[in-house]
């Protein structure tokens, strides 16, 4: 088994090269996918933030009110420990369980957006980097997402720098080209992976 951290700034396209990967085979499990599932109604997961911040965190239908328990979090970085705290746990542990459920010679692709900034990058065998010139991010952001170009600059600008993100990087994939180019990328990717997945234990591919 490879096991593959995949990150990347807002807007750089890391949806897209993940949805690619699994296109190829890769078996791909999703940092924020978890994150939202250990919370869902009826987990411990979801006791547990109201423990901590009280029901008014709750929707009507009983749900996590995720836009109110972000006001309260994001301007209070103990408030956010707090949070962590509880979620990073659980989402280590499903993700440890659904890497475990993989077959023996699987290609496992972790995307995690915030893989810099929590420096989880010594966990994978293989750091892989969508990057994006911030200009490109910031038109994506905007014509894509909707997003005010304030709003846009100020989650770039919340997240690791580019350099950071480069400097972890075992294989970086340049996403400033034309969707075809970047299938054509990731399917190069792919076979870097691969090969990297089946050479012999503690062998670097040719």
């Amino acid at each position: 088994m490879l096991k593959v951290g995949l990150t990347g700034g807002i807007g750089a396209g890391k949806s897209e090269v993940s949805r690619l990967l699994v296109e190829c085979g890769a078996v791909l499990i999703d940092a924020d996918r978890i994150a939202r599932e250990v919370v869902a109604p009826g987990t411990p997961g979801l006791a547990a933030v109201v423990d901590a911040f009280g029901a008014d965190v709750l929707a009507p239908d009983g749900s996590l009110d995720r836009p109110r328990l972000g006001s309260v979090v994001f301007a209070d970085p103990a408030k956010l420990a707090v949070l962590n705290s509880i979620v990073h746990p659980l989402v280590g542990a499903r993700s440890r369980e659904l890497e475990a459920a993989a077959p023996e010679d699987a290609v496992v692709v972790h995307d995690v957006p915030l893989l810099t900034e929590n420096a989880l990058g010594p966990l994978y065998d293989v750091v892989v980097v969508v990057d994006a010139a911030p200009e490109t991010q910031l038109d994506r952001l905007v014509r894509l997402r909707g997003m005010t170009e304030e709003d846009a600059r100020a989650r770039m600008a919340a997240q690791a720098t580019r350099d950071k993100r480069r400097d972890i990087a075992d294989i970086v994939i340049d996403n400033d080209v034309p969707l075809a180019e970047l299938h054509r990328r990731v399917k190069d990717v792919w076979a870097d992976l691969t090969r990297r997945a089946h050479a012999p234990h503690g062998t670097s591919p040719e």
